[in-house]
């Protein structure tokens, strides 16, 4: 009886074998033909080594010609259905795969994505997911880069209006001197210092953007309390609060440690004080404010400027970025706030602003120290 089963084994695997060779022939030679092919082969190998390792056991087992007969006209409807159902899915496989190909040669076309409606198989789908993602990923990449270079030439077109300014005047003060038609040198001395000094620190600021707009900007962070932080950053601005008639307040700020480079830090904060004192009319007070909120530090400034336009907080951190009233020297080259979120975000954190009674608040927010 096991001989008899093992024998019946034998015969079925050969014809399955048979099959299955000839199958994988088939294959290779339709490997660049439509999945629909693909799939007929595959069903007509299933029934071919049903098939033949039918014929094989009969033939062994001396059955009769009808029983035979019988079991071919099974395994033979069973080809048709097999065959039909498979051509019916390779069209509709192949159906999905022209749509999605429709799909993504206009991505490649105009950047759009949309996805076919209906997808035949579950790979098909999530292929087609992927590439809608990508394409939502691709098209703010873009929104990015159009408003990068926007911010760029902005920057380049205010930056030569900021110095084409002062040197003109350099040039006269200078041909005034040689000219020797100066009552008091002294005071065209002064003048040239002073526009020099701003040039310089514009140059400083470009050169700092651009070493944080390449990912360049090495940090050194270490443990500090932001009550030191906001000290510091305080005492440095007394100077310019008192020029400008503006009362500095820092009662509201926690001792709570961050890990944070000190000198980069030091200067996030005095660019917004300098910005709020600065935007601040006399006798206006300019707040500080550092508290502890889960797992992160929020610093704050808040001034009396009287608020920006709504339309324009999405901008305020964008390069060159100078308000609608900003022309003048006072406002800077427009690079503090942009040099602020990039130091921020070197940190891996956020910078953000809103609006509030009286004015704006810029908020930092930094990962706590461990």
């Amino acid at each position: 009886m096991i001989g008899d089963t093992l024998l019946i084994a034998l015969y079925a695997a050969i014809g399955a074998a048979v099959a299955g060779l000839a199958g994988t022939a088939a294959l290779r030679l339709l490997r660049n033909r439509s999945v629909a092919l693909s799939l007929a082969v595959v069903a007509a190998v299933t029934v071919a080594a049903m098939l033949a390792g039918t014929i094989l056991v009969s033939w062994a087992m001396l059955l009769s010609e009808h029983d035979l007969w019988v079991v071919t006209m099974v395994c033979a409807m069973a080809a048709v259905a097999s065959l039909a159902v498979s051509l019916l899915l390779g069209r509709s496989v192949v159906r999905g795969s022209r749509a999605l190909a429709e799909a993504t040669r206009a991505l490649g076309d105009d950047g759009r994505f949309t996805p076919p409606a209906t997808a035949p198989t579950a790979e098909l789908a999530e292929l087609s997911r992927q590439l809608a993602a990508t394409s939502a990923r691709l098209a703010a990449s873009r929104e990015r880069e159009k408003a990068l270079e926007s911010s760029r030439r902005e920057l380049v077109a205010w930056i030569s209006h900021d110095l084409r300014t002062p040197l003109a005047g350099l040039r006269a003060m200078t041909e005034a001197l040689e000219d020797g038609v100066v009552d008091d040198p002294g005071v065209y001395h002064t003048r040239i210092r002073t526009e020099v000094e701003r040039m310089s620190d514009m140059v400083s600021d470009l050169f700092e953007l651009s070493r944080i707009q390449a990912g360049v900007l090495a940090l050194t962070p270490t443990r500090l309390s932001a009550y030191d932080l906001v000290g510091d950053a305080l005492a440095g601005a007394d100077a310019l609060a008192r020029e400008h008639g503006v009362r500095l307040v820092g009662d509201a700020v926690e001792k709570v440690p961050v890990e944070v480079d000190g000198r980069e830090m030091s200067r996030v904060l005095a660019n917004l004080l300098v910005n709020a004192i600065r935007r601040t009319p006399a006798d206006g007070t300019v707040a500080v404010s550092a508290r502890r909120e889960a797992d992160r530090v929020v610093l704050a400034v808040t001034d009396g400027c009287g608020g920006i336009p709504p339309e324009d907080l999405p901008r305020v951190f964008d390069t060159g970025w100078r308000g609608t009233d900003a022309r003048t020297p006072p406002a800077g080259a427009g690079l503090g706030l942009a040099i602020v979120r990039g130091i921020v975000e070197a940190h891996q954190g956020r910078a953000a602003v809103c609006n509030v009674p009286g004015g704006c608040r810029f908020e930092v927010h930094l990962p706590v120290a461990p």
